[in-house]
């Protein structure tokens, strides 16, 4: 079975679904996998085709420095989605471009709906024209491989398998797993952070944030009412679970026989020193999730609104280095929490209030007790 080797570039076909949990899949034993004809098998071929074009893109790419935009226009959404007919070959033939009308075809024209929903979260909330600021064409492939079991940004387009069908649909259906891939890409023109550790599992959480801030704001939800589950609709009805994590409750998005409980910490406390996964990246980004999730509750409203601007702050400040660990990723957002809102306002106090719920009090920000009173206040 694949062994996931350590990769400080950019996430590129690493998948919104960890690897932990497709090895889960892949090894269940007979007793347990029994209501399952293919999808432990599908899951083997998932993780070693993951592997396979991470390597490909590891031979002809060094860093991430980002690439020129293709034929950018600014602040026009073009679009472009193509069909690899369950092959490997990207990107595939075209079936749908900017402006067209759909086509019938539920995976495209979910993913060409959900890359403008995406695009207008940067672009009517942040000002931030597509993922780079500058216009960036958004193309995507569906239909890839035969029952692929995952979706990944691959630094240049979006690509979504069709599932299994026993354990997961087609990764189209949910916008959260459309936006958190595209945030990879956000994240690749912006701050850049690495790929493996605390900065990695950072990298993860920036896309659950704003995949759960564009899914939020398609539906018109306030931060109080939302789920705050990322893969909301992923997993198909025998499995005992509603998403792939839980942003405010981390660890109970799934307990499932076959794939075993949700890993994720919630606090400091349940930090998970790992050599798996990059460093634990899909496992510890559960922590700056709820750090994220408990202050939009604290605040209430929309939470792509103001939160969501103080981490899209911090992500386009300059401040960060690729190798920001949560200290100073917390530290930072309290910062630019203080830079647009002031120090004591409401949004202030909710930022510092999240990190500590989590045990993390960010440096300089006065009474730990105080700040998490702030947090937990619900009416």
């Amino acid at each position: 079975m694949p062994t996931h080797p350590v990769s400080r570039t950019t996430p590129c076909c690493q998948g919104v679904v960890p690897p932990y949990l497709l090895q889960r899949l892949a090894s269940a034993p007979a007793e347990r996998s029994a209501r399952l004809d293919t999808a432990p098998s599908v899951a083997s071929r998932t993780l070693e085709l993951d592997d396979e074009m991470r390597r490909r893109r590891d031979s002809t790419r060094s860093t991430v420095s980002p690439t020129a935009p293709r034929g950018a226009v600014a602040n026009r959404l073009q679009r472009t989605i193509a069909d690899a007919k369950n092959t490997q070959t990207l990107p595939g033939d075209v079936v749908r471009r900017e402006g067209d009308p759909a086509v019938g075809d539920a995976a495209a024209d979910e993913s060409y709906d959900g890359l403008g929903l995406t695009y207008a979260l940067f672009d009517e909330v942040y000002g931030w024209a597509s993922l780079d600021g500058k216009g960036l064409p958004l193309d995507a492939t569906v239909h890839y491989g035969e029952q692929y079991d995952n979706a990944f940004w691959d630094g240049d387009r979006m690509v979504f398998g069709d599932g299994d069908g026993e354990v997961f649909t087609r990764f189209t259906v949910s916008l959260s797993v459309i936006a958190h891939e595209l945030a990879h890409g956000f994240t690749q023109y912006t701050s850049q952070l690495e790929y493996a550790g605390q900065s990695g599992a950072l990298n993860e959480s920036v896309s659950d944030v704003f995949g759960v801030l564009a899914e939020q704001r398609s539906r018109g939800q306030n931060a109080e009412d939302a789920s705050w589950l990322v893969g909301e609709g992923l997993f198909l009805p025998d499995v005992q679970g509603t998403a792939l994590r839980s942003m405010l409750a981390p660890g109970t998005a799934y307990d499932d026989d076959v794939l075993g409980k949700d890993p994720q910490p919630a606090d400091m406390a349940g930090y998970v020193e790992t050599t798996e996964d990059n460093g634990g990246v899909h496992i510890n980004s559960g922590i700056p999730n709820r750090a994220f999730a408990e202050a939009a509750v604290a605040l209430r409203g929309p939470a792509w609104d103001r939160l969501g601007q103080v981490w899209f702050d911090t992500l386009t400040s300059g401040t960060l280095t690729p190798t920001a660990d949560f200290a100073s990723f917390s530290a930072a957002t309290v910062a630019a929490a203080t830079a647009r809102y002031g120090s004591g306002s409401d949004v202030h106090r909710a930022v510092v209030g999240g990190w500590t719920t989590v045990g993390l009090e960010p440096a300089g920000t006065g009474s730990a007790s105080d700040a998490a009173d702030e947090a937990s206040k619900r009416t």
